[in-house]
């Protein structure tokens, strides 16, 4: 395997411009789509070698259950610092996986709260306004059916503060901007980005601009539905000023009181739509940040494959008959 092994670790580096720009020159529907896939094939390329290590690294321990001849020094040999790399690759994966399962139990637990928050409710009102005079407004996402359990459908949750505080052309933006979320299951996006990095660190920040890209992306459906970009942005702006916590910061708000992302995005609705192309041209900045992402992912996807290969061959050889 040799380096090679190495490399799905440290590739996600390449992400990191294209991350930064994609949301200053591409359409949020193209920044989303293009970034998760980018942190879903890094994310699982590290998954794939951590776990060639820690087979490597779990062959050396006393009493494991793998065969004796997969602890022979050839096998050793075909990582370097075999030792080394291969405790650290068990405590990693122990770690992203530990990490990983959190997410999602808590991402499950959300999701099972917010439905039970909403069940006293008429089934059908939907938005569902909660008696509460906090303003807030979220998107709630369905889920499937199991046995003994129905499926919830998605919902939008608003509180009576927030409506109280928005006219009827503002709140007309609120529900097309949370409908958006709902019907493009942007949750699914987040989730994604998320448990990538819990794999590799260096993911973090497409966890971020995801998170952002969602939002613009239901800010220009709000905007396409109302007819009004300045309408949308106004009623962005207000309900920042009057939200003062996210109460489920898991779930996709209309306007979290967050002092960056909020400005930025009043800034987009304040300026022309953007590019509707899903792919940025070769020669500008963005255009080279996305092919560099695409390379660096390539050759993740490839040496994940190479070392694979090359560890299950030198296993093969080391296994007696």
């Amino acid at each position: 395997m040799g380096v090679f092994v190495f490399l799905p670790l440290v590739l996600p580096l390449t992400a990191l411009p294209i991350a930064k720009l994609a949301a200053q020159h591409l359409h949020p529907r193209a920044t989303t789509r293009l970034l998760t896939l980018l942190s879903a094939v890094l994310g699982l390329c590290s998954t794939l070698c951590l776990a060639l290590l820690m087979v490597v690294g779990t062959a050396q321990l006393p009493g494991n259950p793998l065969p004796d001849g997969w602890s022979d020094p050839e096998v050793r040999a075909a990582v370097p610092y075999a030792e080394i790399a291969g405790t650290a690759a068990i405590a990693a994966l122990a770690a992203a996986l530990a990490a990983g399962g959190t997410a999602v139990r808590r991402h499950g637990r959300v999701l099972a709260r917010t439905h039970r928050a909403l069940d006293g409710l008429p089934p059908g009102a939907d938005p569902a306004v909660l008696p509460d005079d906090d303003p807030y407004a979220y998107a709630v996402p369905g889920t499937p059916g199991r046995p003994g359990k129905p499926a919830r459908p998605g919902r939008i949750a608003v509180s009576r503060g927030m409506l109280r505080s928005l006219d009827d052309a503002e709140r007309q933006a609120l529900f097309a901007h949370e409908r958006a979320h709902l019907n493009h299951r942007h949750h699914r996006y987040r989730l994604t980005v998320r448990l990538a990095g819990c794999v590799n660190p260096l993911l973090l920040p497409l966890r971020s601009a995801v998170a952002f890209s969602t939002e613009r992306w239901a800010d220009e459906e709000a905007a396409h539905v109302v007819g009004d970009r300045l309408l949308t942005a106004r009623a962005v702006g207000k309900a920042a000023l009057i939200t003062r916590s996210a109460r489920l910061p898991e779930l996709a708000h209309f306007a979290a009181p967050e002092p960056g992302p909020v400005p930025r995005r009043v800034a987009a609705l304040l300026a022309p739509v953007p590019p509707s192309r899903g792919w940025p041209p070769a020669l500008t900045p963005v255009g080279l940040a996305a092919l560099i992402a695409a390379a660096g992912t390539a050759a993740s996807a490839l040496s994940s494959l190479n070392a694979a290969v090359a560890l299950f061959l030198v296993l093969k050889a080391a296994t007696p008959l």
